[in-house]
């Protein structure tokens, strides 16, 4: 078992774990965080995906030791005082999710390309995006929700 400090969300939080332990068990478990979804365990499904330094990364394959002091972004920590990301806001006008149990993974990933590429192409959006997995099929509806989101950033 050893301490912990990290960056959550914009707030210290110091946590005793072992250093093998998944950061998603910690987000859910520990800290109550459950908007970053278990999926496959494996970082196949990409429904776990969080923001580490800005880039998408999967946290249930994340050990908690590589994840101290770095900041770490959850779904619940893209929100500024309850104004929606552009991302957020595209997702709600195009009614993006079906049963939206993939939608962190997608908003998160959504989020880390448009700060790579703020008027991404259609070959980024599917590099970034096809890998993470969506039962229900929405992918025309983030690609278009990306595509939104990114004129929603230049409205701004």
């Amino acid at each position: 078992m050893a301490t912990y400090q990290l960056q959550i969300n914009g707030e210290s939080r110091t946590i005793d774990a072992e250093p093998d332990v998944p950061l998603l068990w910690v987000l859910r478990d520990e800290m109550g965080l459950t908007g970053t979804k278990f999926g496959c365990g494996m970082g196949l499904c990409r429904s776990c995906t969080v923001l580490i330094d800005g880039a998408s990364s999967f946290s249930c394959m994340l050990p908690i030791s590589s994840a101290a002091g770095k900041a770490i972004t959850t779904i619940e920590g893209l929100a500024e005082d309850g104004e929606l990301t552009p991302v957020q806001q595209a997702w709600v006008e195009l009614d993006v999710p079906q049963c939206g149990y993939c939608q962190t993974g997608q908003i998160m990933t959504a989020t880390h390309l448009l700060s790579d590429h703020p008027q991404p192409s259609d070959a980024q959006i599917d590099a970034y995006m096809s890998p993470v997995v969506c039962r229900c099929g929405t992918y025309p509806r983030v690609k278009a929700a990306i595509k939104r989101a990114s004129e929603l950033f230049y409205e701004a």
